[in-house]
């Protein structure tokens, strides 16, 4: 029998196959992933067909088990519960705290930056503990080697003289909690060695004790922010197990310290090697991307999932103007893995020039004479050949005489041009501009009419018995008020205070209880009429 084999035309646009007469099943168009065409029809090019083109992002392996804390045996409802998060050890006495948007989300005062870098949970934790019943742990007794760690066995060794990259992210809350420190990573040749310093609380780092060493340290600071870090670490023995956390030295604080991690990434260094890096100025003919060089390897470039045809080495050159996510897949003997996207943005440069000329003078912008007052804009191109939008807002200047009015506080100077001012009253200054123009210049000079008390005596005689703000029509709004006790507390703390409330202010009282006579430290924000935003800080003595 004859084989007869034929193709007829659907009116979908397809095709049937005809064997022997007989319509088979239709033989359906394939994405071919690397021809920067719509191969099979369905709007989706290339790498943007993740059915038909699916290979996996070739991101580190992270030799830490539960890298971001996302595996989770409970949600945790309180501090110091670690042991929620899957295989994490608490590793030292002092606990840290496991925090997950199932549940407990951290202390009300020390706010962890979110959202978080990598899924719903994070790791915070302190350096130094000051005597403070009310604050983070209830401590009574300050203890400045009070040092928390979390600490892992590793899924795999990490063997002696390899070199490994330990990448992380650090989160910081407020300036004042989390003053600049030291991150270290600790290390140890037997899992038997988690938890160190079981029932001290003093212990402090884990090389106090035996087994541990220290693999690597990085600085660290930051306010209510995330920041990427990372360790190079060579090990001289094979490691089993980790600890994170503070370095050894022992902190003499006034106020608890606290901060966060988040997606602990250890790996070998050649696997962090296949992200896509940029040499040269992205507005200039010599940038480029690349990655390392592999004979053994197949590259293919891609822009926003589109194959660039032809771009198959592990260098692209010649994208200066084309923004977008370029990602290279790469073939192995055996192995398929597309690299995490590089976002190429070209920059651009945007300036506010004020400019004041004399009668009958000119300004020169972009090869232009301009001598009539008003707003301009132009493109112009920078020294690294990128776009540069000038917006230009040249005044026309006489002699004449301009009055300022400004305030200060008592503390105080203020300068004008290179005169000096402290106390309230009217001046007339003599300036001569770099362009030849003299002007008279009247200032008005004033204090800010704020008081605010450095005593309080809260025993009903109406003199002083409650701190606030008092102040006059200068003020426009009190956008907070805080008061700390000496170990760093808080006490008192009130959002959109109205000046001059006596109702409002801090009565001496702290959670329903009279507050300890001494000395408290009190910060607010405070706005002006004249629009400036001041952060203020002083002292208030509570008396008794």
């Amino acid at each position: 029998m004859k084989l007869l084999t034929s193709f007829l035309p659907l009116f979908l646009g397809g095709f049937f196959w005809v064997k022997n007469g007989i319509p088979a099943s239709p033989q359906l168009p394939v994405e071919i992933c690397d021809n920067g065409i719509d191969d099979d029809s369905d709007d989706l090019i290339d790498l943007n067909d993740t059915s038909d083109c699916n290979c996996p992002v070739a991101v580190p392996l992270s030799l830490i088990p539960n890298p971001s804390f996302e595996e989770r045996t409970c949600c945790p409802q309180d501090r110091s519960q670690l042991n929620c998060a899957k295989d994490w050890i608490q590793a030292s006495e002092p606990t840290t705290d496991y925090l997950h948007t199932c549940g407990w989300m951290g202390w009300p005062d020390l706010p962890p930056p979110l959202p978080f870098p990598d899924g719903d949970g994070c790791v915070g934790f302190r350096n130094g503990r000051v005597g403070n019943a009310g604050g983070p742990g209830g401590a009574s007794e300050g203890n400045p080697n009070w040092k928390e760690y979390a600490g892992a066995c590793l899924l795999g060794p990490l063997k002696a003289g390899t070199a490994y990259r330990f990448e992380f992210w650090i989160g910081f809350t407020k300036a004042f909690s989390s003053p600049p420190t030291t991150i270290v990573f600790y290390g140890s040749t037997d899992c038997a060695n988690l938890p160190f310093g079981v029932g001290n609380d003093e212990f402090g780092c884990p090389t106090n004790g035996p087994g541990w060493v220290e693999l690597g340290s990085v600085p660290i600071s930051g306010a209510l922010e995330w920041k990427l870090k990372d360790i190079n670490v060579i090990p001289q023995q094979d490691i089993y197990a980790i600890a994170i956390g503070p370095n050894c030295v022992e902190e003499n604080l006034i106020t608890n310290t606290y901060y966060f991690f988040d997606n602990l990434v250890l790996a070998d260094v050649q696997q962090f090697d296949f992200k896509i890096k940029a040499t040269g100025n992205p507005c200039g003919g010599d940038f480029v991307l690349n990655l390392p060089d592999r004979d053994t390897l197949q590259y293919q470039w891609y822009r926003d999932g589109v194959a660039l045809v032809g771009e198959t080495g592990p260098t692209l050159h010649g994208i200066s103007d084309e923004e977008g996510a370029y990602q290279v897949r790469i073939l192995g003997p055996n192995s398929c893995r597309i690299t995490p996207a590089y976002k190429l943005k070209i920059p651009f440069f945007e300036t506010i020039v004020d400019t004041v000329i004399c009668i009958d003078e000119s300004f020169l912008f972009n090869e232009t004479n301009i001598g009539t007052a008003g707003q301009y804009v132009d493109t112009l191109r920078s020294v690294d050949g990128c776009d540069s939008i000038v917006h230009l807002n040249l005044s026309i200047s006489a002699d004449g005489v301009d009055t300022v009015f400004a305030k200060i506080f008592e503390s105080e100077i203020y300068h004008l041009g290179n005169h000096s001012y402290k106390n309230p009253g009217e001046y007339e200054a003599v300036f001569a501009s770099q362009i030849g123009c003299d002007s008279l210049v009247h200032l008005v000079l004033d204090f800010y009419k704020v008081y605010i008390p450095s005593a309080l005596s809260p025993n009903g005689d109406g003199i002083n018995d409650v701190f606030t703000i008092f102040a006059g029509a200068d003020v426009k709004e009190v956008l907070n008020l805080e008061v700390y006790d000496r170990w760093g507390g808080r006490v008192y703390d009130h959002d959109d205070l109205i000046p001059n409330d006596a109702a409002a202010g801090w009565d001496g009282t702290h959670q329903g209880k009279q507050a300890s006579p001494g000395v408290y430290v009190w910060q607010a924000t405070i706005v002006f009429q004249d629009g400036k935003r001041r952060e203020l800080t002083g002292s208030v003595t509570l008396l008794r």
